[in-house]
C-alpha cells in the first residue's frame, strides 16, 4: 500500500510502498478513503514527542480517518466488514500505525459509524479537531450569556470552536488575519480581532471594556513564537478576561502561577476523539447543526505540502487528503 511515513527516528517522510496492516485484538483495518490533518502530524513527523511516547519505525503519519471497514479483529462488534466509518488513531505506545495510507489500523474505541448524510472528505475532518474543541468550550463552561474569545480562531480546531460557542448562545471573540473575517463571521464570530492590527488585548477590551469571561487559546503564544499569530502577540491576553474568567488552552500554555496571579482558573485540553465523542458531533455536522469547514483537499503525493501549511500557521479551517473514491 501507498503511505507517507518516516522511515526511521531523525529521517524525512516519504511516500512510498508499506505492507498491509492487520487488525489486532479490539483493531479495525480502514480501506481508507480520506485522511484529515493535524497540528499533531508535525510533531510525530519532526520527532519531537518521541521523548514522551515510544515510537516504532517505519511510522506512517495521520491521524483522522474515514473509509471502509477491511476487516476486524477480535472483539469488535459495532462495525463490520463493508461498513462506512471515521474515527482516529489515539496517541498509544507505541506511535506507529496512522492514516495517510491506503490502509490504516485504527482502535475501536476510536472508529464509529459515518451518518450517511456526510462524504468521506468531510467525516474524516470531524475527528481530532472537533474533539478538541467541544473539550474546550466544555473546559470554559460556556453558557449563554458568556463573551468568550478564540485565540487562533481560523483553524481547524477553531472552526469548531466558534460554532460550538455560538449553538450555546456565547457571544464569540474571535482572532484571526483580516482576510478571515467573513468566513468567522459566517461561523457564527459577533467579533473578529485582526491579529496583525495591534496587541489582542487591547482590541478586545476596547470593544469590550469590562473584559471576557474566557479564552480559549489554540495558538499557544507563550510556547511557540514560530508561528504569524505568535509572533504578533507574545504572551497570552489574559488581561482580556475579567477577574473569575476561566481560560482552556490545547497546546499547554494555561500555566497556574500566571493564571493565579491574573486571578483567573483554567487547564489544559486533552482531546478524546472517541466513539462516544466523536459520533454526535457527526450526527450534529451530518443534520447541517455543525459545519465541517473544510477549505483544502489534496491527493496523497500532496499531503506532505498541507502539513507544510499547518506548521507554518497558514492554515484556514481544515486540510484533508483524499486517498481514493
Amino acid at each position: 500500500m501507498r503511505a507517507l511515513y518516516v522511515p526511521a527516528a531523525g529521517e524525512q517522510p516519504e511516500l512510498s510502498d508499506l505492507p498491509v496492516p492487520e487488525a489486532g485484538d479490539g483493531q479495525v483495518l480502514v480501506q481508507v478513503k480520506a485522511a484529515g490533518l493535524n497540528a499533531i502530524d508535525n510533531g510525530l513527523a519532526s520527532g519531537m514527542m518521541a521523548g514522551m511516547i515510544p515510537h516504532e519505525y517505519p511510522l506512517v503519519l495521520g491521524r483522522d480517518a474515514a473509509g471502509v471497514v477491511a476487516a476486524v479483529g477480535a472483539g469488535v462488534d459495532h462495525v463490520s466488514v463493508g461498513d462506512e466509518v471515521f474515527g482516529h488513531v489515539l496517541l498509544t505506545p507505541p506511535v506507529k500505525n496512522g492514516t495517510l495510507a491506503e490502509y490504516a489500523v485504527l482502535p475501536a474505541a476510536a472508529v464509529a459509524a459515518k451518518p450517511a448524510g456526510l462524504d468521506f472528505v468531510t467525516a474524516a475532518a470531524l475527528p481530532l479537531a472537533a474533539a478538541a474543541a467541544a473539550a474546550t468550550v466544555d473546559a470554559v463552561g460556556a453558557a449563554s450569556g458568556d463573551t468568550v474569545l478564540v485565540v487562533g480562531a481560523s483553524g481547524g480546531v477553531g472552526s469548531y470552536a466558534v460554532q460550538l460557542l455560538a449553538a450555546r448562545g456565547a457571544t464569540v471573540v474571535a482572532t484571526g488575519a483580516s482576510g478571515d473575517t467573513r468566513r468567522l463571521a459566517d461561523l457564527g464570530a459577533a467579533t473578529v480581532i485582526d491579529y496583525t492590527a495591534g496587541p489582542v488585548a487591547d482590541q478586545v477590551l476596547a470593544a469590550y471594556p469590562d473584559g471576557v469571561d474566557a479564552l480559549i487559546d489554540l495558538v499557544s503564544y507563550s510556547t511557540d513564537t514560530s508561528r504569524p499569530e505568535a509572533q504578533a502577540n507574545s504572551t497570552l491576553p489574559l488581561n482580556a478576561v475579567r477577574k473569575g474568567g476561566k481560560v482552556a488552552s490545547t497546546l499547554g500554555a494555561a500555566d497556574d502561577d500566571a493564571l493565579a496571579a491574573a486571578g483567573l482558573t483554567g487547564s489544559n485540553i486533552m482531546a478524546g476523539p472517541v466513539r462516544e465523542v466523536i459520533a454526535p458531533l457527526a450526527e450534529q455536522a451530518s443534520a447541517g447543526a455543525l459545519k465541517v469547514d473544510v477549505t483544502t483537499v489534496l491527493p496523497l503525493d500532496q499531503a506532505a505540502e498541507g502539513l507544510a501549511t499547518i506548521a507554518a500557521g497558514q492554515a484556514r479551517g481544515k486540510i484533508v487528503v483524499k486517498i481514493s473514491d
